[in-house]
């Protein structure tokens, strides 16, 4: 194991991985979760040197708070704009205003820049195209409101950004 990561940050790769196992599996066993904990501590011994990102999340008592407003608020976003790609694609006139706008983000932590630019491009009619220090680069199929960089950053990643802060430094 490498001598930059910490145990913590093992230990937190170790149970994220295992959960993500269990998930996929479907069905908590002994059998399952014996595999899932030796697969998970094996891709922790081989990946130790990458898990340094990990630092930055939060061990308090909210940051469970904030994990679960973050995943409330990323499923409705989620399906509001499921609802609304669909509403475009079977609108007869296919409603699209593209381009690329500028979103400017507050966190400071890189992980805390890859979940937002995540949620973003996982949320159907954004795509982040980029990321340079604090500004986001993002494909967005309906620029219609969208007038300065404050404004998109609010209507694209502001309901994202606070439950990720509060989840990291």
């Amino acid at each position: 194991m490498d001598k930059h990561a910490s145990w913590l940050n093992v230990i937190i790769a170790c149970v994220v991985l295992d959960s993500i196992w269990l998930l996929m599996v479907g069905n908590i066993t002994v059998d399952e979760l014996i595999v899932g904990t030796l697969v998970a501590i094996l891709i922790v011994f081989l990946t130790a040197s990458n898990l340094k990102f990990l630092a930055d999340i939060k061990l308090t008592v909210s940051m469970p708070i904030s994990l679960f407003r973050y995943l409330f608020i990323f499923t409705r976003a989620l399906i509001e704009a499921n609802v609304d790609m669909a509403r475009r694609i079977l609108s007869p006139q296919m409603p699209i205003y593209p381009d690329i706008v500028k979103v400017e983000t507050q966190l400071k932590s890189p992980l805390g820049k890859l979940l937002l630019a995540n949620s973003i491009t996982l949320t159907p009619g954004t795509l982040t195209v980029d990321v340079v220090d604090n500004i986001l680069l993002v494909h967005w199929i309906d620029t219609r409101g969208a007038v300065d960089r404050q404004q998109t950053t609010k209507l694209i990643a502001s309901r994202f950004e606070k439950h990720i802060a509060g989840m990291l430094r």
